[in-house]
């Protein structure tokens, strides 16, 4: 785990991070449909499941910027930036409806990381377990699947004043509309470190990379 310091004095948002961190501490999330239509075409092509393909290119995106990859050292007080963050993904468990955490390392290499993801899965099954261990896992993120509807809006809350900075990212079902395949994603933020520009484009960049994706 690598991070850099970052100085608040030339930080490019210090006036936006000292308000929200400060005076008015809060999250900001937003939900809109991605069309995943040629992404579920290219999955049934090459026999790899939907739902690692999309967990590898959330989390090229979500490496791809440095404010999706921001940390609070709270012992310290210092503003961070990871140099990788890594997706937390989750294992539903049908005979007892709960979930365990998977922890998955990111790999920029689509074949080592599809690997890596499908055996964490695998290995998370046997357990029943929640086993969600945050403090030796800093710089994840939340990566979770809602199989079971595809839903229009979704909101996480954070209890007030906790400045988490990690991305939480949630997407349901696909449904089909007008030919297309729509998806919803949501993404939540603190909103120290994200405003409704860097939200939107977290959508704009899946975009760009589904469409990356399925060209390669």
């Amino acid at each position: 785990m690598n991070y850099r310091v970052i100085d608040r004095e030339t930080y490019y948002r210090k006036g936006v991070f000292r308000h929200f961190s400060e005076d008015c501490k809060c999250s900001t999330s937003m939900t809109a449909r991605i069309d995943v239509t040629e992404l579920i075409r290219r999955s049934k092509e090459t026999g790899t499941k939907f739902y690692l393909n999309f967990l590898y290119i959330l989390s090229k995106v979500l490496n791809s910027r440095d404010d999706y990859r921001m940390g609070y050292l709270w012992q310290t007080d210092e503003l961070i930036c990871y140099d990788t963050i890594h997706p937390t993904q989750y294992v539903f468990h049908e005979d007892t409806e709960t979930c365990s955490p998977v922890y998955t390392l990111y790999d920029e290499d689509y074949s080592v990381f599809y690997r890596n993801a499908e055996n964490d899965l695998e290995q998370a099954k046997k357990t029943r377990e929640y086993g969600l261990d945050a403090a030796n896992h800093p710089n994840w993120f939340d990566a979770s699947y809602i199989s079971w509807l595809s839903y229009d809006s979704l909101n996480i809350e954070l209890p007030d004043g906790y400045l988490f900075f990690a991305p939480i990212v949630n997407w349901g079902r696909y449904r089909e509309e007008n030919g297309r395949y729509l998806m919803p994603v949501s993404v939540r933020m603190n909103h120290a470190i994200a405003d409704g520009y860097l939200l939107a484009n977290v959508f704009r960049l899946l975009q760009r990379e589904i469409d990356s994706f399925v060209r390669a």
